[in-house]
Formats: structure tokens, C-alpha cells, sequence
């Protein structure tokens, strides 16, 4: 997998942290720095653990079974479905469009904020298990999911305090297209195995 895929990917999953973080920022009636800090900490750790247990199940999976390098390509062709399903899933976000209860807060709503980052560890943890099967550099990913969580959490809650929540379709939208772009480019990888 090269690093322009990876960052697609990880990109992509880092645009549903932006959208749940555009809808605390739309709330709050102060951004507080510390909390913000705090939280970005969170979810870095929180995405770091969800990648690493994803990553762990597929190298587990591969070793175990001692897997040919035909089987590595079922392994690879596993990873464009988890691609294309998350992307798929970031768009039905996007048309969905959810109502939410904007009122005013003091401070960011933890508990609004872990529920969504739940939801978030799961593409994470399905993106760790494509990224195994791929065989993908783990460090630069993980370096990538460091930076981009940050920039997320960050730029959400601004986005969201200054525009509202409205944008964060948006941000499911080009999320779910930056995960079918890498779908496509790793299928046409698999393809190149394959024949």
C-alpha cells in the first residue's frame, strides 16, 4: 500500500472525527483550550488503540494461517470491501443528515463526544484490519492518524463554532469519497496481483 492510499484512508476517517467535532464546536459558547487539548489527547489514544488492535487482527489472522501469496490476495481484495463499506457508510451519513438539538453549553459534552468517537474507533478498527491485510507501513500510519486526529478534533470545533453544524455533511460526503478513491486504487492493486 503506498503512503498516498494510506493518507486517503486515514483521511477519510479522520473527516467523521471533524463532522463530530463541528457539531460540539456548534454548542459551546467558549472554546476552552485545555478541554481541547484534553480531548484531542483522547481520541489520539483512542484511534492509536483502535489501529493497532485492527492491525494486530489481520497480521494474527495471516501468520496464523500461514497464507500464500494467492490467499494475501483475498487478504488485499478483504480490504477494498472495508473501503468501499466504510465510504458507503460516510455517504448515508451525508444523505441522511441527522437533526441535532443545538443549544448552548458551557463546555464540550464528553459523553456526546466519546459516543461519537466510539463509532469512529470502529472504521478505525476495520481500517487497522484492511491496512494488515495489505501489509501497509505501520508507523507511518500511525504517525498519519496522530496528525490527522489533532488537525480533526481541532479544525471540527472551530468549523463548527464559527459555521455551525451544517458543514459536516460535507465532511461525511468528501470522507466517503476519499475511502472509494482508495478502494478503487487498491482493487486496481489486487487486480495487478491477480493477472
Amino acid at each position: 500500500m503506498q503512503w498516498l492510499e494510506s493518507l486517503l484512508i486515514i483521511g477519510g476517517v479522520s473527516l467523521d472525527i471533524f463532522a463530530t467535532m463541528e457539531c460540539q464546536g456548534s454548542v459551546v459558547a467558549k472554546i476552552e483550550k485545555k478541554g481541547l487539548a484534553f480531548i484531542s489527547c483522547l481520541v489520539c489514544i483512542w484511534q492509536l488503540t483502535a489501529f493497532s488492535a485492527g492491525s494486530f487482527l489481520a497480521s494474527f489472522f495471516l501468520q496464523s494461517e500461514e497464507i500464500a501469496e494467492k490467499e494475501q490476495s483475498i487478504g488485499n481484495g478483504i480490504a477494498v470491501i472495508i473501503y468501499v463499506g466504510l465510504g458507503i457508510h460516510l455517504i448515508m451519513k451525508a444523505v441522511r443528515n441527522e437533526k441535532i438539538n443545538e443549544h448552548r453549553e458551557e463546555s464540550f459534552n464528553r459523553k456526546s463526544i466519546w459516543n461519537g468517537m466510539v463509532g469512529v474507533g470502529g472504521y478505525t478498527l476495520l481500517a487497522g484490519i484492511a491496512f494488515g491485510f495489505a501489509e501497509s507501513g505501520r508507523l507511518f500510519c500511525m504517525t498519519a492518524i496522530v496528525i490527522l486526529s489533532v488537525l480533526a478534533v481541532i479544525a471540527g470545533t472551530y468549523t463548527g463554532y464559527h459555521y455551525g453544524f451544517a458543514p459536516r455533511r460535507k465532511a461525511y460526503g468528501i470522507g466517503g469519497v476519499l475511502l472509494w478513491i482508495a478502494g478503487i486504487e487498491s482493487l486496481t492493486a489486487v487486480l495487478r496481483q491477480i493477472f
